[in-house]
């Protein structure tokens, strides 16, 4: 299981014993499940409210997106133009068209920021609300405080007992550019890890753009397990229906107490194998959310919260993790000019989605990445790391939509007013999940540490 104390990669035998025996390498699911039935019984466990965070991995330029400045120099003003959109006065760079047109349905915050312009430094930020600095960490090492979608999975867990809790989408998190400890457990225990689903075609580093056949091929969800020695999809499959009906034939089922029969079930039953499976979905529906790996990982998202999942992170990698994905310290035009169509049809396409599906009052929906972007174009035409500003698209959660919070400076600096930090945004996501963000885990030292030790949630999303 991804994140157990295992070998994650190792090569492992797809048996009862490895499917029942799930607490082996130090995670009893059963037991998870156990202490969310007595969580609920008090009352501790809030309706199933979801969040879907849409990380711009290498962190989109704020000019570019959601905050441009169309009065200053053309040095700080940069490429593009500005478009109108669907809520008088508010303006968005004219990469970003189809957003024009859901602008009413969105919050746009153009004061978030924080103070390191590190990729590492910047993301420990954004996932857990603790400065990694203060902390002593090297978040380049390991990170000093797990992430809201761990502490999610161990406060609220799955929404639906055969779902995870906490899904990761994207690119590998042990390689590449941007490591994955900020999106990591940390001292809760690897059991609280992501659940890490890619893409073998197009999660290697490859430009991901037009891809029509796209489909989850890494089962690693199917009992977190990734199997080296079954690489074929539905030989996979096979093995888990085999399984399930040798153990239905030989009365196990009825024998197994009810939260292991109900994480059998979470491994080999129906439900997130179907909502894993994309060509489940209406064919114009994926049109919809368009024919690359943004669109794709985003209805998949969707299908994911929908059917009982907490907390998924869809990684967007923007121009391709060969090249860094938003991290355009060269050729900027270029490279929005190649990612913003996909991402622009892809959140449009996963806003209205939720809002047509009635799931706009339970799941919340954020865009963001690390930081934003140097006002200043540099001699390369490109943006290079800004911790000091960056902007937020928020939609869903019973939000408000058509708002603009705060405002950077004239050539988008720093916050002008209302200025935000990343632990104000994850005070608003705990809110909605229901998690009350004083209570307090132990650290590896035995020392308790809040689940946030400064923030609150944004009033004018609540």
């Amino acid at each position: 299981m991804p994140g157990t104390g295992c070998n994650s990669y190792q090569r492992l035998i797809l048996n009862r014993r490895t499917l029942l025996g799930a607490g082996a390498c130090g995670l009893s699911i059963p037991a998870i499940l156990q202490a969310r039935a007595i969580g609920k019984v008090a009352g501790q466990i809030p309706a199933d409210t979801a969040v879907i965070q849409y990380w711009l991995g290498g962190a989109a330029s704020h000019q570019e997106t959601y905050d441009p400045k169309p009065d200053a120099p053309a040095e700080f003003r940069g490429p593009f133009g500005t478009i109108s959109t669907n809520v008088p006065g508010v303006q968005i760079c004219e990469t970003l068209p189809m957003h024009a047109n859901v602008i009413d349905k969105v919050t746009l915050i153009r004061s978030m920021g924080h103070d390191n312009s590190d990729h590492q430094h910047g993301m420990h930020w954004c996932q857990t609300g603790h400065d990694a600095k203060a902390s002593g960490v090297n978040p380049f090492k390991a990170s000093s405080h797990p992430s809201i979608g761990s502490v999610t999975h161990r406060v609220r867990a799955a929404n639906h007992p055969s779902m995870p809790a906490y899904v990761h989408i994207g690119y590998p998190l042990d390689r590449g550019p941007f490591r994955h400890f900020p999106h990591s457990a940390a001292y809760l225990g690897r059991q609280f890890d992501p659940y890490i689903i890619l893409d073998r075609r197009t999660g290697d580093g490859k430009d991901p753009g037009q891809d029509r056949d796209f489909r989850v091929d890494n089962l690693d969800f199917t009992a977190g397990l990734t199997l080296s020695s079954v690489s074929d999809r539905r030989q996979l499959l096979a093995q888990l229906d085999r399984l399930r009906r040798e153990t239905d034939q030989s009365g196990m089922m009825g024998a197994m107490d009810h939260f292991h029969q109900t994480a059998f079930e979470m491994i080999t039953g129906p439900r997130a194998r179907k909502a894993f499976d994309l060509e489940q979905e209406d064919v114009r529906t994926r049109e919809r959310y368009g024919p690359t790996r943004p669109g794709q990982t985003a209805l998949l998202a969707r299908r994911l919260v929908e059917a009982g999942v907490t907390f998924v992170t869809v990684v967007d990698p923007g121009v391709g993790l060969s090249s860094s994905g938003w991290d355009l310290h060269t050729e900027l035009e270029w490279g929005m000019n190649t990612a913003c169509p996909r991402m622009d049809r892809a959140v449009t396409a996963l806003i209205e989605d939720l809002f047509e599906r009635g799931l706009d009052k339970n799941v919340l929906l954020v865009v963001w990445g690390e930081f934003g972007r140097t006002p200043k174009m540099n001699d390369r035409a490109g943006r290079d790391h800004w911790g000091s500003v960056q902007s937020v698209l928020v939609a869903g959660g019973g939000t408000r939509g058509g708002q603009v919070i705060g405002a950077s400076t004239a050539k988008g600096e720093v916050p002008h007013d209302r200025h935000l930090w990343p632990y104000d945004m994850l005070a608003t996501m705990y809110h909605h999940l229901g998690i009350n963000t004083e209570q307090s885990f132990h650290n590896l030292a035995g020392r308790p540490i809040p689940v946030l030790a400064e923030g609150k949630p944004i009033p004018e999303l609540l």
